[in-house]
Formats: structure tokens, sequence, C-alpha cells
């Protein structure tokens, strides 16, 4: 294979890595929204769908160095800049140990920027659980509010007050008003 076309094909890989793990955060979002017996499930199938990612991006990274350290030595001989027998071992080592100190430096960028978009879906999904228990407060709340200021409330959320009906409730309050009456005679 030509090395345009590897780099072609890297590029496409890279690409492809990149939307899975686009796919993999929607997913978790959308998992985070669900009820918590679901939730669960789909999270643990997200770790390990992470998990598969994060090997098949190492072994990408691997390859793509191998790839691009043999690229790198490939430009130099075709360029004409520099034939392979006048590069010295000494530059070629420091050659290498600079390649390889930028590579380390990308990934530390990578990963930082991993930790950072996770961190923020974290966050968001805090957020929104926290949104969901304000709501769920609110309306404690707010039915709790009802029934206090409703003085009968248990009479007109049963239709009855202490187990009994409104005719019976009335025929208490008239003999209670005649007892009242009698007692203002005497």
């Amino acid at each position: 294979m030509r090395l345009e076309q590897k780099r072609q094909k890297f590029s496409e890989i890279k690409a492809g890595l990149d939307d899975a793990e686009s796919l993999i955060r929607k997913m978790d979002l959308e998992a985070r929204s669900l009820q918590p017996n679901v939730k669960a499930v789909l999270l643990a199938k997200l770790r390990e769908y992470k998990s598969d990612l994060n090997n098949l991006k190492s072994e990408h990274k691997r390859l793509a160095s191998a790839n691009s350290n043999q690229a790198a030595r490939d430009d130099l001989l075709e360029s004409g800049m520099a034939d392979a027998m006048s590069v010295s071992a000494n530059q070629r080592g420091r050659l290498m140990m600079s390649t390889e100190r930028l590579n380390e430096s990308s990934d530390r960028i990578k990963e930082s920027r991993r930790t950072m978009r996770e961190t923020e879906e974290l966050g968001v999904s805090i957020l929104q659980d926290l949104h969901q228990q304000r709501q769920s407060l609110l309306h404690a709340n707010d039915t709790i509010f009802l029934l206090l200021k409703v003085p009968y409330r248990h009479h007109l959320l049963t239709g009855k007050f202490e187990g009994k009906d409104e005719k019976e409730i009335n025929e208490e309050r008239r003999k209670k008003e005649q007892v009242k009456e009698i007692k203002m005679l005497f």
C-alpha cells in the first residue's frame, strides 16, 4: 500500500473512532435521563462500549505511531533532503526522542480533552438529576400546601368525614345545635 493510501485509511479510521465516541456520549446522556432500573443496565453496557472503544483507539494510536515514524523516514528519503546513510545515529536518536515527546504531549492533550468532556457530561447529568429532584420537591410542597389549606381535606378527598357521609355529619350538627338551644333555656 502506498504511503498516501495508508494516511487516508488512518484518517478514515480516526474519523470513525471519533464518530463512535460522539455516539457513545449521546447514548450516555440519553441513558441518564431514563428510569433508574433501565438506566443502570444501559450505563453498564455503555461502560463496556467505552472500554472497547478505548482499546480500539490504543491500537489505532500504536499503528499510527509506527506508520508515522515510517512515513517520516520515507518523506526524508523521498524529498532528497537527506540520505539514510548520511543521517547520523545521534541525529536520528534525537529526532526519534523529539517525535516521541511530541506524541506523548499530543496524547496528554487528547486525554485532558477526553477528561474534560467526561466531566462536562457528568456535570450535565448531575444538573438534570438536581432539576428533577427540585421539581419533585416543588410538587410535594404544593401538594402539602393545598392539603393544609383545605379545612376538611379528608372530607373533600374521600367524600366522608371520619368514616361518616355528609348526611350523618349534618345530622350530628343539627343535634348539637338543638342541645345548645336547650342549654340556653335553662
